[in-house]
């Protein structure tokens, strides 16, 4: 059973015969990786920044709801193709060129490792009564071994989170609701457009941000498995577990001002009680943190393995060299947690909005060419050969990604940014909506213009279906 559990696929193709699982799984995975501290956080933000209850949980749940389709329709890549997420940025930038969204997306997966690290490591160090150093490496330890394993243990790890995390949020906010005065916080409503689209912009960037990888956790699923059901299924577990865990964050940063944010993990679990249920509880906080921590680290190992693939056609991976990748996410997220654990919230915040700056262009892109340019068929082979049917260097996508990028510029706030056009729409950041909008359309063009047609059925036994020894490779 052990040998089961641990996985031999890394960017390769997973044949029909290893498929196994349901759309299901994709709801409690998703639901289990977003009922975690670091989401109660982001919800919390909506607040610290000058939001009000009411419309702080309303601009969350739009931006959840939205950003949560455009992450799902990625989800229903995977069982169609049966290939990591990025690895299918090849047929829209090149073998090569998808390089360059790669890179970004590496990032992305050590700045979510050291940010979920530092929360999680509060609450390790708890448990095993060390300080927050000890506490972060020792999570990034077993972050490490679990992403190793891979797949099957990841959704394992889901299943697992999803119910123990929802029957801890359950119990919390039956606490929270007991010590607050819920009337009178919903009663301040007071709407402000930048402060609420910058709720909508942070639930947003924290469902797009799983973009890159969602495809990941659902390429194992059996061919057949419905692109709608699969769709639904990932969005309603992703939207609902992280609109519950926000949600949760504005009360209690309403409610508790400062005595949360300056303490984030011992505020909550201090909420919930003290001897036994607080070790439970600091429990809970590790063990939805080990799950989206795990996506993350795995997600970089794929991302790592596509873009070093891409220069030397490489497919399979040793176990060793699987380890080394991990290992490197392990200490590059590690150290980064380490550097930044003191200025944490500020940190984060930005770190969100940086990524839906350098992410929206790249799923307009990718979700235009799948659905609207290839109709959902890709040459699987060509996406492992440069000078096949989708080359080495896309310059035409390479070029859109750039232009969707400046877009952005104008509309964009942060701490260390703010666009010359943010002024005059009062303050409020709509750079994500431009991300998606400018890019989308430049892409459709110019695709439509220069595509080869969608790739043709194969003859069974042919060409290029043959030597990958596919069985129908134009998928």
């Amino acid at each position: 059973m052990a040998e089961s559990l641990v996985e031999r696929r890394s960017i390769d193709v997973v044949p029909d015969a290893e498929r196994h699982g349901t759309a299901f799984s994709q709801f409690t995975l998703w639901l289990g990786a977003n009922l975690q501290i670091t989401a109660v956080v982001t919800g919390a933000l909506a607040v610290v920044f000058g939001g009000d209850v009411v419309w702080s949980v309303v601009g969350l749940l739009l931006g959840n709801v939205l950003g949560g389709a455009v992450m799902a329709l990625h989800s229903a890549q995977g069982p169609k193709l049966g290939l990591p997420q990025m690895i299918q940025s090849r047929a829209q930038f090149g073998v090569r060129g998808a390089v360059v969204p790669l890179l970004l997306v590496i990032l992305m997966y050590v700045g979510f490792f050291a940010s979920g690290s530092v929360l999680a490591g509060q609450a390790t160090a708890e448990l095993t009564h060390t300080g927050d150093t000890t506490g972060i490496v020792l999570f990034a330890a077993v972050t490490a071994v679990t992403a190793a394993v891979g797949y099957r243990v990841i959704h394992i790890l889901g299943r697992v989170a999803s119910v123990v995390c929802a029957l801890a949020f359950v119990y919390l906010g039956v606490r929270l609701l007991d010590r607050v005065e819920l009337s009178a916080l919903l009663s301040d409503a007071h709407f402000d457009l930048p402060v609420f689209l910058l709720a909508v912009s942070l639930s947003a960037s924290w469902q797009l941000a799983f973009g890159p990888y969602v495809a990941d956790y659902s390429r194992y699923l059996p061919r057949t498995t419905s692109g709608r059901a699969t769709f639904w299924w990932t969005l309603s577990g992703s939207a609902l577990g992280s609109q519950w865990s926000m949600t949760f964050g504005v009360l209690v940063a309403a409610s508790a001002g400062d005595a949360f944010m300056d303490r984030q993990v011992a505020y909550v679990v201090e909420l919930g009680g003290t001897g036994l249920v607080a070790s439970l509880l600091y429990f809970v906080i590790a063990l939805g943190k080990l799950t989206i921590n795990v996506l993350n680290t795995y997600g970089g190992f794929m991302s790592m393995v596509t873009s070093v693939g891409g220069f030397r056609t490489q497919k399979a991976l040793s176990p060793r060299g699987r380890a080394a990748y991990i290992a490197l996410i392990m200490v590059a997220g590690t150290a980064v947690a380490l550097l930044g654990k003191d200025s944490f919230l500020t940190s984060f915040k930005d770190f969100l909005l940086f990524l839906l700056t350098f992410f929206t262009p790249w799923s307009a892109i990718n979700l235009v060419d799948y659905y609207l340019i290839s109709k959902e068929r890709y040459d699987i082979p060509a996406l492992f050969d440069p000078h096949g049917r989708y080359g080495a260097w896309r310059w035409d996508a390479l070029t859109v990604y750039g232009i969707g990028l400046a877009a952005q510029l104008p509309f964009l706030v942060t701490h260390f940014y703010t666009g010359p056009l943010v002024d005059r729409l009062g303050g409020a950041d709509i750079s994500w909506i431009v991300g998606l909008a400018v890019p989308a359309l430049l892409y459709w063009l110019l695709a439509r213009r220069a595509s080869t047609g969608t790739p043709p059925e194969p003859l069974p036994g042919r060409g290029a279906a043959s030597r990958a020894g596919m069985k129908n490779p134009m998928i």
